[in-house]
């Protein structure tokens, strides 16, 4: 019952020296979350419920909700929670981008802000100086290294395609950076054309999705938060199959409704049944993909000592806890409850209640 989603090493190694910089102990964060240092200098990927653990257990330690992401300063604990409950009830995308950016001009620790800006047909999210008389933005940024404001471009826009439940396809995603050796990645994480040299780090989509509605409620959110940053991060091998980018485009939003096989091959520009057939050459079919996605959320939701049976059956999508009960057998070959008294979980928790 492994969780096949990974990221790089270097995401991990990136948040170890992150760790070192603060003068935190480095190893004990380490044993607190039984990652052994062979795991970290013999592998090239690492398993993502493992990293979204070893990211909270950092922003836990620090006290900085903004740790790893571009925000030039120290954000208090609990402000991404404030943020959400002033957008939620937003009529749509472009006003939640904009109250995005009033919250930022209130809140207490960070120098730079989000912005939405309209171009013609399209629309571009990128960051501005919260203290106009700063000038440009990249001069707060030249330190930042690349894997910091990839981040910050990945969880915004996980987040723009939470608030809206369903993916936003990106035209392009641009970096101020010069092009980098794992290009590559990049271009899975965003599911992408990506742009380096570029005058802004941005996000490129079109106008017309600042007109949908914010689909995601309070009630929602709840389960979000309690799950974060799990759902912001894409979690996918890191690699140029077509079923990573078809899991890229699934994301971890499974309280909406999936989109179907013919919504997927039009993003990814051919014919579905092109799609199909690429699937089968890769020995796996869109179905597989979304039993196996929602498996693995699943799974790592159950791995949260702090959701309920319940919590977990609406972030999945169910109406009914019931529902989910079989779906979870049918998955796993165990209720939850059968799950939730397992090795396997128990280790999990142990590990959990020690972060």
């Amino acid at each position: 019952m492994t969780v096949k989603a990974s990221v790089p090493m270097s995401s991990v190694r990136y948040l170890l020296k992150a760790v070192e910089d603060q003068g935190l102990d480095r190893q004990a964060v380490l044993d607190s979350l039984e990652i052994t240092q062979d795991e970290i200098e013999q592998n090239d990927s690492f398993s993502a419920y493992r990293y979204g653990m070893l990211y909270q257990k950092i922003m836990w330690l620090m006290q900085d909700e903004s740790f790893g992401m571009l925000s030039g300063g120290k954000v208090p604990n609990g402000t991404f929670r404030m943020m959400c409950l002033c957008i939620i009830h937003a009529k749509s995308l472009s006003h939640a981008l904009y109250r995005c950016s009033d919250f930022y001009e209130i809140c207490r620790g960070p120098t730079v802000k989000p912005v939405l800006i309209k171009k013609g047909r399209f629309a571009l999210v990128t960051f501005a100086p919260i203290d106009a008389s700063v000038g440009d933005v990249n001069s707060l940024v030249t330190a930042e290294s690349k894997e910091q404001i990839r981040t910050t471009l990945s969880m915004w826009h996980h987040f723009i395609c939470w608030l809206i439940g369903r993916r936003l396809s990106l035209k392009a995603a641009y970096f101020t950076s010069e092009r980098p050796d794992d290009v590559e990645y990049y271009k899975t994480l965003f599911q992408s054309e990506v742009k380096f040299n570029q005058h802004a780090n941005a996000l490129v989509f079109p106008a017309s999705y600042l007109d949908m509605p914010i689909v995601q409620t309070e009630d929602s959110l709840r389960g979000f938060l309690k799950t974060a940053p799990y759902q912001l991060m894409v979690m996918v091998e890191n690699d140029n199959s077509l079923k990573s980018q078809v899991m890229a485009m699934l994301g971890k939003d499974f309280s909406r409704e999936m989109p179907s096989a013919d919504e997927v091959a039009s993003a990814l520009n051919m014919s579905v049944s092109t799609l199909r057939r690429r699937l089968n050459d890769e020995d796996t079919s869109y179905q597989h993909i979304k039993d196996e996605c929602r498996k693995e959320a699943a799974i790592t939701y159950m791995n949260a000592p702090r959701l309920s049976i319940n919590d977990i059956a609406a972030l999945m999508g169910f109406d009914e806890p019931s529902a989910f009960f079989r779906s979870f057998k049918k998955w796993t070959g165990m209720t939850p409850g059968e799950y939730r008294k397992s090795e396997e979980y128990l280790k999990f928790g142990k590990s959990i209640k020690q972060s």
